[in-house]
């Protein structure tokens, strides 16, 4: 489709041309070298991060990159199409056809951007406002515009367009023009950094003509199109746009890189979350009260308005109490409910829609609404008293006043609300029917719009006609903005329709010219503000949207990881000022499917360590969803889980598992704020996400995030919390050495050392006491560390002094006493009297008053002993303080180590659970593919108790690490085929740590093993020599398994001519065998081991016999490197290797003739054979029979060799794999396996020594007894030549006549023969060969070679039978009363229990009957006392009644004749006058 067509043909060719360019952009996605491998319909590489230098060298005008040049689609094509294909709307939203801007754009020329100064996204898309996803992308853009542009901020404004490239440079304040080939960049914030996004300029349309993305009022305008394709690209990421909601998707994270932090809404969390928000946003306030109200209060409603309005700056003053540029903005959203909540959220779905009508919103457009302000008072200042007269202010009268009931204090409410900015408040959706709008979820239709063309202008009528839908509360709504100076006019029909509107809700109607120019040219607000309650905050909105900013952070350490990337992600450090960046850069990065590879998981650990509380932002993104169709997208929501990110308490010591302190689990992005108290904190980060993830951690507090190898080197180091404990104390005690010898600082100085050395739980004078004592040592200790030497006579008197502590070298003052001195002659063999003991005892009491004397008096300032301690306390502190760190640490820590009290001690001591120590080993691993192999066998020295817990990083996953103890024998426990925390005891013989693994098809090239071994102080055990060996030779035998009756498996001897250290291992074909692996020294088991299909002994020491002669010729000094080392003599290593059975050395053992074999046998009689197999195994035991035979005749030898010829390369197989393979370099040698057939059973054996020791040590296949019996057939033959050949001819012989005999007869000697216990099968088989008949054998006696029990043999006869028939009956009869017996007292004490059973459900009635009885009669006592009780109140209240009357009776008569004798007389008289 080009420009040139004509209109009419363009509807028509658009349909054809659609489907080409979907084609070729299907097409061009899958030949992507860089592609997200089967993920989805289209094949397009993840967006790459955002380049200056790639967009300046950006060609617009066709489809080769920046770099390359190469073409990725027809170079004839006249517009740009985005290779991720058509966009995906929302299914509320049809696409009927895509357009581009020359087709709908006719009366104008098509610009990016034409009006720079304000745009409008409400009013021309009446009809996208259906969609949740339309409706937070123009709230997302109008609460960035109003934020960015508002005149207190001191930075440049945002401007939406500005995130879109076309024909510019990479500029401040670029402005993107116009590109005829449709290809527009744009820059968007995505998995944790600025992304390069290509669009095109398809617009998609629907049946009615109507423009399904967000417009301006300005037709020419592309940006709102352009930047909104971008964003649904980003949004089609995230599973919640497919479920219909929004999630914890924000644009705004998309167009600043704010990261979002969700907080819920909950009416428990109302006054923190009012809290937050007056330290967040600005507080509004009025004027101060000493400026004058001049303007009169009106009493029309419009002019209410009106006065309202422009009166806002003269009355109220709008404080916003926060910085210029905030460092978080804070907004609210109200997601719709979805249907599957219950009735409980129908409920208050209810309440939340009518509660959000009373301000003006609607649950049906949910959207995110700014918060702007908070505010603590009236709306309005209340009006100033009237000025009262000086005169009334003197003595001025209490009013009283007189109430019948007592008056109650009347609670206020609070005045806290909440001002939210939305441009759909009071927002009335009108369709062409005017029927109400119905929830995302339910509309299966799109809106349709009224206007005929796809972008509508607004004019004055249709103005006029929108702002009737406002619904505006006079008393809390502002329909302006303070920053806005328009002049809103208030018309008569305005005055007439606010008669019709009920009190509750009025309603204005603004009316105002609004022309084209005008409307450019001023600066109007679309957001409308509105005041929110506190206590409906949380009915209407349900989340809290924070965003950060992150520049406002000094620490930043950001984590990505993508499912197989191209390039390999590297790890650059950003070193700024004042603050630690830590960022991940890679390049293009593709995706493989899911299908063909699990979830992203990783593993990170956070370390922080600080003296005041700490906050650390955590922002996760993941990634689950990329290139997906539509039709595949909601499959994959529903098999696809939230990514989950959880923070959990680690330490390297310890097994215990903790409760996580932090959980996020999001489809998109969301953050969450970690709040740590003082001190050092390590917590272990796992992630889990379906494609990628990326992690940003902020904070004002430095960390550490990272892989183990970060985070370990920073905690072999004291915390901070106890570098400061150390280093006040250290401060104070150099304070008091500068200060020693002034009089009126170091009594001040000595007691503020006291305190600051002194734990504060300590109370008790003895406590006290023990503390100080080892404080004092403590120094003492560190000046000899400082120092590297013994104290001097003369600095021990000092540190005396300083300690004041007498007592503190009692071993080693005064230093004569210490002298190495012979005693004189006379006192040579002779024992002191008492008289002279207790003449010594004086002298020393003496002496010693004498020291504590001078000691006292010279730690007392003024002194000219403490002068001379002060000097050389000078001098040997100027060399502590060089190192004033190191010193101070070694001092606390003597003091912890020597303490009693050491867990409460100090405050630092609680971050001791994260200090360790560790040491790393590392060898090669082997190249053997599928195999066993042995990857670390070394012997490491333990000095003193310790706690070590050693961790293995192998790249092969099945690896498995042995730890044992020489001396006893004995394998270190494991949990979950790891090696648990242990605490290793000292020993002579030291620790053995193997490590064996099993090798895939395709082992790792160059691949490296690591074990490292953690403790939680130093030292650590040390290795025996100085390199671990990671060569190991190796001997492999391999045979066919045989069953026999032991049920062996293999038998092998093992002669040493040096002493050993071996590992044994051995593996069957059938992984379900049971096998028991030993090593017997003279038949006696010394170590031995169990295993299903494979099992090792992982070290033992094969010891040489040393009484040979050969033995003491053929050793050399040099074969046994653990001798050099340990200085240990090698025959005390008795095979201290073994699982379940150790033989200390004892004095027997010191030179003993070693007899080493090694065996292996099945249990359970767990390998069982098939029919063939037996078969298989019964043809290679013939020929094993055969090879025993020695001393044949060449004829003999011939015919056995015609009559079974295939005997013979069966047993050069066997012989072949029996022999010993020796690999070199770790190799064992394979070239005998083709001999055998693998399919048959077949087991190998593996002995592994080192390299140094392989030619030391010689096994072979036990054939003692085998040889033993050749060796007496050859005695035989030496003795009597000709032997063998008599006896083959009377072989021959005998079975001539077998062959006469009857079969009847030779069929029951074959029986005879068959249950003849020792009789060899195979014996038969072969006579039965070499005489070529069928025939059994006659009767022949074989009593000579029957092992004769008795003295003389016994034959079974029919008296005999029933004596052992009588026996075995009378055995049965006992067996059978015994059962019987017990049964019956089985019975019996079923009985009992049951009988005490019911007596105890009896007595359990009883009591229970008891205790009601006593309730009751306690009840009815309580009842009577309180009839009584209250019988006598009353009575005493009449009582009291009738004295209250009769005395008010008695005041009644006195008042009456009181009244009546104070008349004066004269009135009397006349009384008496008028009587008269």
């Amino acid at each position: 489709m080009s420009k040139a067509h004509p209109k009419k043909k363009e509807s028509s060719s658009s349909k054809v041309s659609l489907s080409d360019r979907q084609t070729e952009a299907a097409s061009l996605a899958a030949t992507s070298s860089e592609s997200l491998g089967g993920v989805g319909k289209y094949r397009v590489p993840i967006w790459p991060e955002w380049n200056d230098a790639d967009v300046n060298r950006e060609k617009w005008d066709s489809n080769r990159g920046p770099e390359d040049g190469k073409p990725t689609k027809s170079p004839s094509a006249p517009f740009f199409e985005d290779p991720e294909g058509k966009l995906l709307l929302p299914q509320c939203l049809k696409v009927h056809t895509w357009k581009r801007p020359a087709e709908f754009i006719v009366d104008k020329t098509p610009t990016v951007v034409d009006n720079q100064m304000t745009f409008d996204l409400v009013s021309p898309n009446c009809h996208l406002l259906c969609s949740e996803l339309m409706r937070w992308i123009v709230s997302g853009i109008h609460i960035l515009w109003m934020q960015f542009n508002c005149p207190s901020t001191e930075h440049e404004g945002w401007r939406p367009w500005g995130h879109i490239y076309s024909m510019c440079k990479v500029v401040n304040g670029h402005v993107p023009l116009f590109n005829s080939y449709g290809k527009y960049i744009i820059r968007l914030y995505w998995m944790g950094c600025w992304r390069k996004i290509l669009v095109d300029d398809f617009m998609p349309f629907d049946e009615d003509n109507n423009l399904l993305l967000p417009a301006s009022t300005c037709q020419s305008e592309l940006w709102p199109m352009l930047l909104a394709k971008a964003l649904i690209k980003v949004a089609n990421t995230n599973l919640s746009d497919v479920c219909g909601g929004m999630d914890q998707f924000t644009f705004i994270h998309t167009l600043t890189s704010w990261i979002p932090e969700t907080r819920p809404i909950k009416s428990v969390y109302l006054r923190e979350i009012w809290d937050f928000l007056q330290h967040s946003i600005p507080t509004f306030k009025h004027l101060d009260d000493s400026l004058p109200v001049t303007k009169p209060e009106p009493t029309d409603a419009a002019q209410v308005k009106d006065s309202t309005l422009s009166s806002s700056k003269n009355q109220l003053l709008e404080s916003e109490q926060c910085k210029a540029d905030p460092d978080i903005v804070v907004c609210a959203a109200c997601y719709p409910f979805q249907l599957h909540n219950g009735s409980f959220g129908f409920r208050q779905m209810a309440n939340s829609s009518e509660f959000l009508r009373r301000y003006g919103l609607s649950l049906l457009h949910s959207h995110a609404v700014l918060l702007t302000r908070t505010r603590a008072c009236p709306l309005e200042s209340p009006p100033k008293p009237p000025p009262v007269p000086r005169w009334k202010l003197i003595r001025q009268p209490k009013e009283i006043l007189v109430t019948a009931e007592p008056k109650k204090i009347p609670l206020s409410k609070p005045e806290q609300f909440i001002e939210v900015a939305s441009p759909f408040l009071s927002y009335r959706t009108r369709s062409s029917g005017g029927s109400v709008p119905e929830p995302e979820t339910k509309q299966n239709t799109p809106r349709k719009c009224s206007h005929r063309s796809p972008l509508v202008s607004i004019t004055e009528e249709e103005e006029t006609e929108y702002q009737e839908g406002l619904e505006l509360d006079a008393a809390e709504c502002t329909t302006n903005s303070p920053n806005c100076t328009d002049k809103m006019e208030v018309t008569a029909e305005d005055k007439k329709n606010s008669d019709d509107i009920s009190n509750d809700r009025p309603q204005t109607e603004i009316k105002e010219p609004v022309t084209e120019e005008s409307y450019y040219a001023t600066n109007k607000p679309v957001l409308q503000k509105t005041w929110v309650d506190l206590e409906d905050f949380d009915k209407c909105f349900q989340t809290l949207l924070v965003f950060h900013k992150p520049q406002t952070y000094q620490h930043h350490i950001q984590k990505s990881h993508f499912k197989n990337t191209v390039l390999s992600k590297t790890t650059v450090a950003v070193k700024c000022s004042g603050s630690s960046t830590q960022t991940l850069s890679s390049g293009s990065l593709a995706v493989a499917s899911p299908e063909q590879c699990p979830e992203v998981r990783g593993t990170y650990y956070l370390c922080v360590d600080s003296l005041q509380p700490s906050q650390i932002l955590i922002s996760f993104s993941s990634l689950l969803l990329w290139g997906h169709a539509a039709e595949e997208k909601q499959e994959m929501s529903a098999a696809r889980r939230s990514a989950v990110l959880i923070a959990v308490p680690h330490s390297w010591t310890s097994l215990q598992s903790q409760l996580p302190v932090l959980s996020i689990k999001t489809t998109s992005t969301k953050a969450a704020v970690l709040n740590l108290p003082s001190g050092r904190h390590v917590l272990c980060i796992h992630i889990n996400a379906a494609l990628g993830y990326h992690v940003h951690l902020c904070s004002k507090t430095p960390f550490i995030f990272g892989e183990e190898e970060t985070i370990m080197p920073h905690l072999t180091k004291e915390s901070a919390h106890f570098t400061e404990q150390a280093s006040s104390i250290f401060r104070a005690l150099s304070r008091l050495v500068a200060s020693f010898s002034d009089k009126q600082q170091q009594p001040a100085l000595r007691k503020g050392l006291e305190e600051t050395h002194c734990p504060r739980n300590i109370s008790t004078t003895q406590e006290k006491w023990e503390h100080c004592k080892v404080f004092n040592l403590a120094v003492y200790h560190m000046l000899r560390e400082a120092l590297g030497r013994k104290l001097k006579a003369d600095e021990q008197f000092a540190v005396q002094a300083l300690t004041a502590d007498p007592s503190l070298f009692p071993e080693e003052y005064p230093p004569i006493l210490n002298a190495d001195l012979e005693p004189p002659e006379m006192w040579r063999d002779r024992e002191p009297t008492d008289r002279e003991v207790k003449a010594v005892t004086v002298l020393q009491a003496g002496f010693r008053g004498h020291l504590v004397r001078e000691i006292l008096d010279a730690s007392k300032p003024g002194t000219k002993e403490n002068l001379n301690a002060s000097k050389i306390l000078s001098s040997v502190w100027s060399t502590i303080e060089s190192d004033a760190h190191k010193h101070a640490a070694f001092l606390l820590r003597h003091i912890i180590n020597n303490s009693k009290r050491k867990a409460d001690l100090y405050p630092c001591l609680r971050d001791e659970s994260t200090k360790i120590a560790f040491a790393d080993y590392t060898v090669s691993l082997p190249d053997t593919a599928n195999s066993w192999v042995l990857v670390f066998r070394e012997i490491f020295l333990v000095s003193e108790e310790m706690l070590v817990i050693p961790k293995v990083y192998s790249p092969l996953p099945n690896c498995l690490l042995h730890v044992i103890n020489n001396d006893t024998g004995e394998e270190v426990n494991t949990v979950f085929n790891r090696v648990a925390p242990h605490v290793y005891q000292p020993n002579k013989l030291g620790y053995t740590f193997v490590a064996e693994a099993i090798t895939p098809e395709l082992p790792p090239s160059g691949a490296k093993w690591r074990m490292c071994l953690i403790g939680s102080k130093e030292p650590l055990p040390k290795l025996s020599r100085d390199t671990p060996v990671s060569e190991f030779s190796v001997e492999e035998f391999r045979d066919y398994y045989i069953p026999n009756n032991k049920n062996l498996i293999c038998c092998y001897r093992v002669h040493v001519t040096t002493d050993t250290v071996a590992t044994v291992q051995l593996q069957t074909s059938h992984p379900d065998v049971l096998i028991r692996l030993s090593i017997l020294d003279h038949e006696k088991q010394v170590a031995g081991k169990t295993g299903k299909g494979h099992v090792v002994i992982p070290v033992f020491f094969f010891l040489v016999n040393k009484d040979t002669e050969e033995n003491k010729q053929e050793q050399s000094p040099s074969e046994n490197t653990l001798q050099q080392n340990e200085g240990e003599d090698s025959a005390v290593k008795k095979s201290i290797s073994s699982s379940d059975q150790y033989q200390p050395p004892t004095e027997t053992m010191i030179t003993p003739v070693h007899k080493y074999v090694v065996q292996a046998e099945v249990l359970y009689k767990t390998w069982n054979l098939s029919e063939s197999q037996l078969a298989f195994a019964c043809s290679v035991k013939d020929l094993e029979n055969n090879e025993t035979r020695v001393n044949k005749l060449e004829d003999v030898k011939r015919s056995s060799t015609t009559s079974t010829p295939n005997r013979d390369g069966l047993k050069s197989d066997a012989t072949k794999t029996q022999r010993k393979t020796k690999g070199d370099k770790g190799k064992p040698a394979v070239a005998n396996e083709t001999s055998l057939d693998l399919t048959k059973p077949n087991w190998m054996l593996r002995v592994v020594t080192d390299n140094s020791k392989a030619k030391g040590i010689d096994v072979k296949r036990d054939t003692e007894r085998i040889d033993q019996i050749k060796a007496i057939k050859k005695a035989w033959e030496m003795a009597e030549p000709g032997r063998s050949a008599k006896a083959f001819q009377s072989r021959l012989h005998f079975l001539k006549q077998v062959q006469q005999k009857e079969c009847g007869d030779a069929a029951t000697e074959e029986n005879n023969d068959a249950s003849r216990p020792g009789q060899d099968i195979s014996q038969s088989a072969s006579n039965q060969k070499l005489t070529d008949t069928p025939c059994s054998f006659p009767h022949m006696d074989y009593s000579h070679f029957t092992r004769h029990q008795k003295d003389s043999p016994v034959v079974m006869d029919s008296y005999i039978e029933e004596a052992q028939q009588r026996e075995r009956t009378e055995k049965i009869q006992t067996y059978r009363l015994v059962r019987e017996h017990v049964l019956e007292c089985r019975k019996q004490e079923a009985f009992k229990r049951k009988e005490l059973m019911k007596c105890q459900l009896e007595m359990y009635q009883n009591m229970q009957a008891a205790f009601e009885q006593r309730c009751k009669n306690f009840h009815n006592t309580c009842e009577a006392f309180n009839s009584r009780h209250r019988a006598s109140i009353k009575k005493e209240q009449e009582e009291k009644e009738a004295l209250e009357e009769a005395q008010s009776a008695a005041l009644e008569k006195q008042a009456a004749f009181t009244s009546a004798s104070a008349q004066p007389p004269n009135k009397q008289d006349k009384k008496a006058g008028k009587k008269k």
